[in-house]
């Protein structure tokens, strides 16, 4: 087990967003959260690196073992130097380069010399086929190419595992697949990754194992056949409905 997260709570102004989450990771899993708006995914991811902090929960990451509410700044320290977060709108720094974006963190985050966090920079971008646009700023690229140079940023600290929150949710639709496609190809290189999304596709094809979460809970998770062709509960069944109209039936052996 990579990573094992259990009892994960988390509230804001008195709204319980988070209720009692639970998550094993395998190294080389590629993990897809589903759900509706407002049901606590992107939330979850937050707290998996400390960018939100639960109110309560244990995480064993390696040989890292803490409780969420109690961690320690050395502990969440660990925790951001093994993972990494792909941001829904990219987050990159507007006066700086491709090339700079993706070496930064590792300069002044990780104290990599110059001159090898910028090897580690090409071989990123080269990675997400951006080879040809490291001198290009941000507002140069498109979003699709902005949001590659941000899974190049991700890929050059060399994490146990990718953070992605709903990374193609701010890209026009005809962009959505280059992105796409450099996480179906890391995917299939062993990157961990946990990804909250609404790509069902990606979800079918890619995922090993698929989380359904609704109102602060984990109602129902397994396989991509189990929830996409089995669902046992109710609540993912409707979701399914909803986002599937075209091609979801209901399966004969969930009702």
């Amino acid at each position: 087990m990579l990573l094992q997260v259990k009892n994960v709570e988390k509230s804001f102004a008195g709204n319980q967003v988070l209720k009692d989450v639970n998550l094993s990771v395998n190294k080389g899993d590629v993990v897809v959260i589903l759900g509706p708006s407002g049901s606590g995914k992107t939330t979850f991811l937050r707290c998996l690196n400390f960018l939100e902090q639960a109110d309560g929960g244990q995480m064993e990451f390696g040989n890292i073992q803490l409780d969420f509410a109690k961690a320690a700044k050395s502990q969440i320290h660990e925790i951001r130097k093994k993972t990494a977060f792909v941001f829904q709108n990219y987050n990159l720094f507007a006066n700086k380069t491709a090339l700079e974006n993706v070496t930064l963190g590792l300069t002044a985050g990780r104290g990599v010399s110059k001159k090898e966090a910028e090897e580690i920079g090409r071989q990123a971008l080269k990675k997400v086929g951006l080879a040809d646009r490291e001198d290009f700023y941000p507002s140069q690229l498109s979003g699709g190419q902005q949001q590659r140079v941000g899974i190049a940023r991700a890929l050059g600290v060399k994490p146990d595992v990718i953070l992605f929150d709903e990374p193609t949710s701010a890209l026009d639709p005809e962009l959505v697949g280059e992105v796409l496609q450099v996480m179906q190809e890391l995917a299939q290189e062993g990157v961990t990754m946990i990804v909250v999304t609404h790509e069902m596709k990606f979800a079918q094809d890619v995922a090993t194992h698929v989380v359904f979460m609704a109102d602060g809970v984990v109602v129902e998770e397994g396989t991509p056949h189990d929830i996409f062709l089995r669902p046992q509960e109710e609540r993912t069944r409707k979701f399914l409905r909803r986002v599937l109209p075209a091609e979801y039936t209901e399966p004969a052996a969930a009702i």
